[in-house]
């Protein structure tokens, strides 16, 4: 890569000028790498903005660098499929330097700090890289510590304690289903922001038809049934969107799901599992033969302790344009942003595009103004065969594909759904999102 450049330096300085609020350019020493944009994080997100930003051919080689420490990439959606039997770990996942254009600058590292006021970010190992804008998507932590006893139960291989939500636990949990013959089996959703907050009871519902089928569970005479079955989640409701919600909620009813309603799971001790519960309530311990546990998931510590995050640790962007609220040349989506919706991949078909829009505007010196409107998706499984393809934008409305096409109500499970979650979504995702020609609903991209 060529060195800073006087030349770069006096456009750098004027990009920045061109739009109110910037972050003022100022000499740093020590910095000795240079790239008009920094993606942090090699995810969903990372990959799919910088290769979007790429392919409008406006970026020579390693003017966008990447910056992620990993060695793997995860299709995570598919662990839910590992959990149920349908999919190997090994099979959703990519070495991703194998996944990065080779004309973008890839620095297999993590980040220590930020310097917004001086367009710098500091690396684990010392090094400065300087930036003409910095894109913020590293994800968010899924935090085992967050339950007590939950990571010595997940690791013991003797134990029915499990979780869809790491990759080296998500190959256990279809052996603790087929391994249970009789007893009570908890399934748990935190309080708070989660990863895909519908995935917690897509393995509940597989669990269920497979005990079904294996005649260990009659929806019709549960309490004759060898296994008994219970959700227990921190939210008040099955979900959030209150459409699919009640569809959930006729279904736990339909086929005998007890229901714990604001109980939040926070420690393990040998078969028995202890909840917190809201407004001062004691807390309810109950026994298990089988757990499945979803952790609470937090913010990244180099972001939550950061000036560019707010007050619960996401990065601080405008919720319609992307654009950080403080410095105008910081942008973030995906999981790590503070924005109001679902965290999932389906959400970031619907926000890369305008994130790349509106930074690409702002280099040519315009105000952004394409807008992100909340979409996202959660395709709930709700048993082998049949899924509810839940979509829908800020305030859970609904926004809905083939509503608007076929006319059809996607509350209500399908099959060809299914397909699509078990099938055409893990293909289309390796194949183009990562390589930043997926556009969701509006499918492919140039």
């Amino acid at each position: 890569m060529a060195l800073f450049s006087p030349t770069r330096s006096i456009i750098s300085a004027q990009f920045i000028r061109q739009s109110r609020n910037f972050a003022t350019v100022s000499p740093v020493t020590g910095v000795n790498r240079n790239h008009k944009i920094v993606v942090v994080g090699g995810g969903s997100a990372g990959l799919a903005i910088s290769h979007q930003l790429l392919r409008q051919g406006k970026f020579s080689q390693d003017d966008i660098a990447v910056v992620d420490p990993a060695s793997w990439h995860h299709y995570q959606p598919g662990w839910t499929l590992v959990g149920g039997g349908l999919k190997t770990k090994e099979s959703l996942r990519k070495p991703l330097s194998s996944l990065i254009d080779p004309k973008l600058r890839f620095y297999n590292t993590g980040v220590d700090g930020f310097s917004p006021d001086d367009n710098f970010i500091t690396l684990r190992n010392g090094e400065k890289i300087n930036y003409d804008h910095l894109v913020v998507v590293p994800g968010i932590i899924v935090d085992s510590s967050s339950v007590r006893g939950l990571s010595d139960a997940l690791s013991n291989p003797d134990s029915f304690v499990s979780s869809t939500y790491h990759y080296d636990n998500c190959d256990k949990v279809f052996g603790t289903i087929q391994k249970l013959r009789k007893g009570r089996a908890i399934f748990t959703q935190p309080a708070g922001i989660i990863k895909c907050a519908g995935a917690p009871q897509k393995i509940m519902w597989l669990a269920l038809d497979h005990w079904k089928r294996a005649g260990l569970y009659d929806v019709k005479n549960p309490s004759t049934s060898a296994i008994n079955i219970t959700f227990a989640t921190g939210l008040p409701t099955m979900f959030g969107v209150p459409k699919y919600s009640a569809k959930l909620e006729e279904l736990r009813i339909e086929r005998c799901v007890d229901g714990l309603f604001q109980h939040d799971l926070i420690a393990i001790d040998g078969n028995t599992a202890t909840f917190a519960r809201p407004d001062g309530k004691a807390q309810v311990t109950k026994k298990f033969d089988l757990l499945h546990v979803v952790p609470k998931n937090r913010p990244h510590d180099f972001i939550k302790s950061s000036v560019i995050a707010n007050d619960a640790g996401f990065v601080d962007v405008n919720e319609d344009t992307l654009r950080h609220q403080r410095y105008h040349n910081i942008w973030s989506a995906g999981d790590a942003s503070n924005l109001p919706t679902s965290k999932t991949v389906a959400a970031i078909t619907g926000q890369a595009p305008v994130l790349v829009r509106n930074l690409l505007s702002t280099i040519e010196g315009r105000d952004p103004k394409t807008t992100y409107d909340g979409y996202t998706s959660c395709p709930l499984l709700t048993e082998y065969g049949k899924v509810i393809l839940a979509e829908f934008k800020y305030g859970g409305v609904p926004k809905e594909t083939f509503g608007r096409w076929l006319s059809i109500d996607q509350a209500v499970p399908r099959r060809a759904f299914y397909y699509m979650k078990k099938d055409f979504f893990p293909w289309v995702y390796g194949k183009y999102m990562v390589k930043g020609t997926w556009g969701g609903p509006k499918g492919w991209i140039n």
